[in-house]
């Protein structure tokens, strides 16, 4: 049925499980035969426990930051970052221009599918960051508001 080498106070043993039904088993170590029953109180559940890593948010918006800016901080400024990996095909805005809540910034690759990415604040643009062509992380930073 199985095989199994354990070792044990550093003995080692080759152990075959001949059958198993219920809590008993014949099993048969290094060539001697036995019968052994196993205690079930002991066990474990069959239901996997699931452990999950929490994620960070890649962009400046998200649920943890406040809602508000402080009241010296110029309306609008910040930064769009790319919220998923993969190439850029094109870019509308440039260094200049004026920009409003869902204006569209650029069109890039992910997954095989062509995404548009909107603005988030308005403002005008200060930086681009990318030109067609150019491979993105995610996380990176894109494009640059004030």
């Amino acid at each position: 049925m199985k095989n199994f080498k354990l070792t044990i106070n550093n003995n080692n043993y080759d152990v075959n499980v001949l059958s198993f039904e219920s809590n008993k088993a014949k099993v048969e170590v290094n060539g001697k035969a036995y019968e052994v029953t196993i205690d079930k109180s002991g066990e474990m559940s069959k239901t996997p426990t699931l452990v999950r890593q929490q994620n960070q948010p890649s962009t400046d918006s998200s649920k943890a930051t406040a809602l508000t800016s402080s009241p010296s901080e110029k309306k609008g400024a910040g930064v769009i970052k790319s919220p998923l990996p993969g190439t850029i095909i094109k870019v509308f805005v440039k260094v200049g221009d004026t920009v409003k809540v869902g204006t569209n910034l650029l069109t890039w690759e992910a997954m095989k599918m062509e995404n548009n990415l909107t603005s988030d604040r308005e403002g005008t643009v200060k930086v681009v960051k990318v030109k067609p062509g150019d491979n993105i992380l995610e996380g990176d930073v894109l494009i640059e508001i004030e």
